[in-house]
């Protein structure tokens, strides 16, 4: 009995670490390609990157702008609420900056982006594993993870904070509208308050999550369109776990990073 108690917590602790275990080497193996593949005459496919880019950033910006924008008008609005009760209706500005810069462009851009670029990178790679194509690449000596994952990594490692500035500029604005256009603030006095009281430690903690972001949402795509099984089935399940388990991670790195900036005296 007891001895089947014990059975049964070791299983999943013993999945889990395994999981663990790919996951890192996957990491390692995609910074080793990054930094030692030019050394050994094996550099990073330029144009892979840029297609990449353009697919990752430039094809998310609206959606990313729709998305902190409505974030940023709505947060005007319920902050108004409470604000002008106690006669203080000007601090919506401050106050729709800072979380937005802080903590709600970098968080919302990266649920974004894993929903759209993290579901692509898993579907694309599972797709080459269930058609055996990743065989076939590795039958010519080419790494996989060199090949398939490294482009994707490095430019959502670029991407995502481009993108994360572009949402915190259009969570403001979504701000402004309200505090100008319906609070009746005066636009001058409005931008002003909003820039006043943001602060350079508020600015780099929001610059900062999106690199951990984007490790998080890259390497989750990938580890889950490598280990995908069972055809277009296997696909679809991949794929669901690898936004899920992104937005997961996300939220959870968040909670750290936020953490560490709030202790640390930086």
């Amino acid at each position: 009995m007891i001895l089947r108690i014990f059975e049964n917590l070791g299983r999943p602790v013993t999945y889990y670490f395994a999981v663990t275990r790919d996951f890192l080497k996957l990491l390692i193996d995609t910074l080793y390609w990054i930094v030692v593949g030019p050394f050994r005459g094996k550099p990073v496919n330029g144009s892979a990157v840029s297609r990449q880019m353009v697919f990752m950033g430039v094809n998310s910006i609206i959606i990313v702008i729709f998305v902190t924008f409505f974030t940023g008008v709505v947060l005007a609005m319920q902050s108004s609420y409470q604000l002008s009760k106690m006669g203080a209706k000007i601090y919506v500005a401050s106050l729709t900056s800072i979380s937005i810069c802080r903590e709600l462009g970098p968080v919302l851009t990266a649920l974004v982006i894993a929903g759209r670029i993290g579901a692509a990178i898993t579907a694309e790679i599972g797709s080459m594993k269930v058609n055996e194509q990743i065989e076939a690449i590795q039958t010519m000596a080419i790494s996989p993870v060199r090949f398939l994952v490294v482009p994707k990594f490095l430019a959502l490692l670029v991407m995502l904070p481009c993108l994360t500035v572009i949402g915190d500029v259009a969570g403001i604005m979504g701000g402004y509208v309200i505090g100008v256009y319906s609070l009746n603030i005066n636009p001058a006095l409005y931008m002003q308050t909003s820039f006043d009281f943001l602060t350079l430690k508020d600015i780099y903690t929001g610059l900062t999550k999106p690199f951990v972001f984007a490790v998080i949402i890259s390497m989750v795509g990938a580890y889950q369109g490598l280990r995908t099984r069972g055809g277009a089935v296997g696909v679809g399940q991949a794929t669901t776990v690898s936004v899920v388990t992104s937005f997961i991670l996300i939220i959870l790195a968040d909670a750290v990073v936020t953490g560490i900036f709030y202790f640390s005296e930086i």
